[in-house]
């Protein structure tokens, strides 16, 4: 798979062959991380889980697991739950609005159009507004296509009422989720236009590609400057997008598999704003400049369904 893969325990580099356990981690790897992520929306976060997922795998009767991809995912997911509770009361102390950590992406991440989706700034956000049980059931049907027993070993709760919370969970993110399917060509054309804009600081052009009612959400985790509630409408966010330093240089990038642009200064990330755009204009702005979020946009991140 292109793309660079999280150092994995049990890595050799090559230099040995690894155990059968070891050798079914490597391989269903990118697929936990993936799945890890889009319930906790942070790639620290979703790397411990792997960790921990880890630990657990290496303990268990290797013979006895008839089904490693599934035995795997219910391990992860049962450790992303738990981070998942702890995260909740970490972020209501979080200074700001909080966005989720942007991966650099590989362009096979933008060409499956569902995990694209899956994993966008976007719908990350939407899937902060359900509970951790709706969270994972949502991910796991949804974009993993799980059945609905595996998801009730992982979860901890019985098939039918999986298929309730499965249900209830699917209502509340079309109720919230972008109106509708953009095509790849109709999204370039909007992100150049909006690359343009803002390299120019050309208010007009500004004007021209944002929505009216478009929200621009930045997230400095109180370290770097940074709004601290949303900015809302387009008389108010295009002046903002028309500031930003004529010295920085702006990049453009695949990030969670959506055209965002890298904003440096002095040869250095200082923001990742990725973009939600719906018939032909920008409705969503997401800038991200907490430097502790930035990590993972020096090199790309293999994500697998």
């Amino acid at each position: 798979m292109a793309g660079t893969s999280h150092p994995a325990p049990g890595d050799r580099d090559g230099e040995m062959t690894p155990d059968p356990a070891t050798e079914a981690f490597l391989t269903h790897r990118n697929l936990l991380f993936t799945v890890a992520y889009e319930m906790l929306g942070s790639a620290a976060d979703a790397e411990d889980v792997l960790q921990e997922t880890w630990l657990r795998w290496a303990g268990v009767d290797f013979d006895a697991v008839r089904d490693q991809r599934a035995y795997l995912v219910r391990i992860t997911t049962r450790q992303a739950l738990g981070r998942l509770r702890t995260l909740g009361r970490r972020r209501e102390s979080y200074v700001g609005p909080w966005l989720p950590e942007p991966l650099l992406t590989a362009p096979d991440v933008a060409e499956d159009v569902e995990l694209a989706d899956s994993v966008s700034m976007a719908m990350l956000l939407v899937l902060e507004t359900l509970g951790p049980t709706e969270r994972a059931v949502f991910v796991l049907r949804e974009v993993f296509d799980l059945d609905y027993d595996e998801i009730a070993d992982a979860v901890g709760k019985s098939p039918a009422a999986v298929r309730q919370i499965a249900h209830r969970a699917r209502a509340h993110v079309a109720a919230r989720r972008p109106r509708e399917v953009v095509s790849p060509a109709e999204t370039r054309d909007a992100f150049e236009a909006f690359q343009r804009a803002v390299a120019t600081g050309d208010l007009q052009r500004l004007l021209d590609i944002l929505a009216p009612d478009v929200v621009l959400l930045t997230d400095g985790g109180g370290i770097r400057q940074a709004a601290l509630a949303p900015v809302v409408g387009i008389g108010n966010v295009a002046p903002v997008m028309s500031r930003i330093s004529p010295t920085a240089s702006l990049e453009p990038a695949q990030v969670n598999g959506y055209p965002a642009l890298i904003v440096r200064m002095d040869g250095e990330i200082d923001t990742v704003v990725a973009l939600r755009i719906d018939g032909g204009l920008v409705t969503g702005l997401y800038a991200v400049r907490n430097p502790e979020k930035l990590s993972h946009m020096k090199q790309e991140t293999a994500l697998h369904r």
